[in-house]
């Protein structure tokens, strides 16, 4: 009986062991790409990472920073909003420096009263002197003269240093130094920001405070081509490049519009300063028209194809 059992057992895990490998050979069925991948459009093209950004005559967008350090107080503006050249964008917690301010507007007042008070007395001085030198000694005619010019020096001084205090209480308020628009807000309210920007928790490091782009919101690409390739760009009289967006199948032409002369480490698109890499890329900028119906925002990744046109090309 013992027998049985154990030849049964054996029979019943050879054929688990035939199934097992009968369906451990089935290959499943690959599911369909879920969309188009990015494909070369030019017999000789480069390939190029690409990020969206607001369109610029020079440099990319605006990056704000604070020129005195402290708490957030309120942030006046929003994501997306377009502001014009002095708007205030946000403001800080100024109690100390404005009792600092009020401080140097009292000393103002009070140096003010002093030169009063020692004119008022050479004036009397004087007076008796015109009429009768004897009636005053030269002494205390002089030592009241040097007390006016004391008095002066020192209400210019306090003027000088109630301007300054609030000079720098002004820059408790942060505003657009050109018209634009609100692409991103980097801090909130009660958080603290330094002229090195705000803490940012995901990255670790410091961010702009405030991220503004141009005020007509069109975009530019810009391109990094791997230094590698740089030979292989075409001239710009005859370059032609594509851009795909990642996620669909829309391709766009682009029209080039300068290099940036600089090749430097390809850290920008992952915005990691402290990232150390050994590829060097050289940024090209190009614009597009934006096609109806498509959402594109600054700082999104795209794919970019560099290549050139026919010889018979008709711009």
């Amino acid at each position: 009986m013992r027998n049985k059992i154990l030849i049964g057992l054996a029979i019943l895990g050879f054929l688990l062991g035939i199934g097992s490998a009968f369906f451990m050979r089935i290959q499943p069925k690959p599911q369909p790409p879920a969309f188009k991948p990015a494909s070369n459009p030019y017999p000789k093209g480069i390939y190029a990472n690409g990020i969206i950004e607001s369109a610029q005559t020079s440099g990319a967008n605006i990056n704000i920073y604070p020129e005195v350090s402290g708490t957030v107080q309120k942030i006046l503006v929003a994501e997306g909003q377009k502001v014009k050249a002095g708007t205030p964008l946000l403001a800080l917690d100024d109690t100390v420096q404005r009792s600092t301010t009020e401080s140097a507007r009292a000393q103002v007042e009070v140096a003010t009263a002093n030169l009063a008070s020692v004119q008022a007395q050479f004036a009397k001085l004087k007076a008796s002197w015109d009429i009768d030198p004897r009636s005053v000694s030269r002494e205390a005619f002089d030592t009241s003269a040097n007390a006016v010019r004391t008095a002066k020096a020192s209400l210019e001084l306090s003027r000088k240093q109630y301007q300054a205090s609030e000079a720098l209480l002004s820059r408790y308020v942060i505003r657009a130094v050109s018209d634009g628009s609100i692409l991103s807000i980097n801090t909130s309210a009660g958080s603290y920001i330094s002229n090195q920007g705000g803490y940012n928790t995901y990255t670790g490091g410091f961010s702009p405070v405030l991220v503004m782009g141009n005020l007509n919101g069109d975009l530019a690409v810009r391109g990094y081509v791997d230094e590698i390739l740089i030979q292989r760009i075409p001239d710009p009289s005859q370059m032609s490049a594509r851009m795909s967006i990642r996620g669909s199948t829309v391709n766009i032409p682009l029209k080039f519009v300068r290099f940036q002369p600089n090749v430097s480490p390809k850290i920008e698109l992952s915005s990691q300063r402290t990232e150390r890499v050994d590829v060097r890329v050289l940024p090209v900028i190009f614009s597009f028209e934006k096609p109806k119906g498509i959402t594109l925002y600054p700082g999104q990744l795209v794919d970019i194809y560099i290549g050139e046109q026919p010889a018979n090309h008709k711009p």
